[in-house]
């Protein structure tokens, strides 16, 4: 069943500059319009029972017809309510970032109560949704920022403790703050810069999870070796529908509890997107989600 949602808000995710470049591995049919995670209200309905009508707030993780637009077809599978209590900002910041993380931390890294966990790149979209998520599930939870900005927002968002990754020794004092354990898992956004030095950080039996990546590096397996360790890739598109159904009814709670909440970064109005794409690319490390407006 199809849904037409006029737009008021829709995220701006790294991998849609990816795409748009050519270069990434899945090749969109033309004509193309980029955007999955959007916000606004239901203008139409297709002719069958859904649950949604006319005039419902609410947000999805992938459109049909493109989300940089002032209207968007979606099918009602992938569509959600949005909440009162966030905007519409806010409701087009949740799809790609906190699904990616949750499918991170609880499909692919299967994290525990109780363990530690490094968000490598905890600033953006995906890592302070990674750091809610986390604290909410019971983990001991570090992240890295750039900028002392970004450092306090991590801080602010289920972080105990930061660590500047601009900092020469920011891999050793990481390092002496857990100890001889290691940590258990990490959640890597920028693989080609970090891979190497996040596996001699890693407990016995550790696993990265690589989200992000642009590019190549190299790597010593007997550090994998001698720990017993995993590096685990992950994508959002392998996502099953019941996946998706599951993890919408987890992030749900979460609104409604809340601890997931959105935290808005720079913000473009749409006819400024190419400017957003050279800033998402170029710029020095995200502070929050990335919004067109409508």
């Amino acid at each position: 069943i199809l849904v037409l949602i006029k737009v008021h808000a829709c995220g701006v995710n790294p991998v849609e500059t990816y795409i748009r470049s050519g270069t990434y591995s899945r090749k969109p049919r033309l004509p193309y319009t980029p955007g999955s995670d959007v916000a606004g209200v239901i203008e139409a309905v297709g002719d069958n029972a859904s649950a949604f009508k006319k005039g419902d707030r609410v947000f999805t993780s992938s459109t049909i017809s493109g989300g940089y637009a002032e209207y968007a077809l979606a099918a009602d599978h992938t569509v959600y309510k949005l909440p009162e209590k966030l905007d519409f900002k806010q409701g087009a910041a949740i799809g790609i970032p906190y699904f990616t993380a949750y499918r991170a931390l609880i499909h692919s890294a299967r994290v525990k109560a109780g363990e530690s966990v490094l968000v490598h790149g905890a600033s953006g979209g995906v890592g302070l949704a990674a750091c809610q998520i986390a604290r909410a599930y019971g983990l001991k939870v570090l992240g890295t920022a750039g900028t002392e900005e970004g450092q306090k927002v991590v801080l602010q968002n289920g972080a105990h403790e930061v660590f500047n990754h601009r900092e020469v020794n920011y891999i050793d004092k990481i390092k002496t703050y857990v100890g001889e354990k290691g940590i258990d898992v990490i959640i890597e956004m920028l693989a080609n810069v970090n891979l190497s030095k996040d596996l001699s950080l890693l407990s016995q039996g550790g696993r990265v999870i690589v989200v992000g990546n642009r590019g190549t590096i190299e790597i010593n397996p007997r550090d994998i070796m001698t720990k017993e360790s995993s590096i685990i890739g992950v994508t959002l598109f392998a996502t099953t529908k019941e996946e998706f159904q599951q993890y919408a009814a987890a992030l749900q709670a979460g609104m409604e509890i809340g601890w997931l909440k959105p935290v808005i970064g720079s913000q473009y109005p749409l006819e400024k997107v190419a400017q957003a794409h050279e800033n998402i690319i170029h710029g020095s490390g995200a502070t929050g989600k990335m919004i067109l407006l409508l």
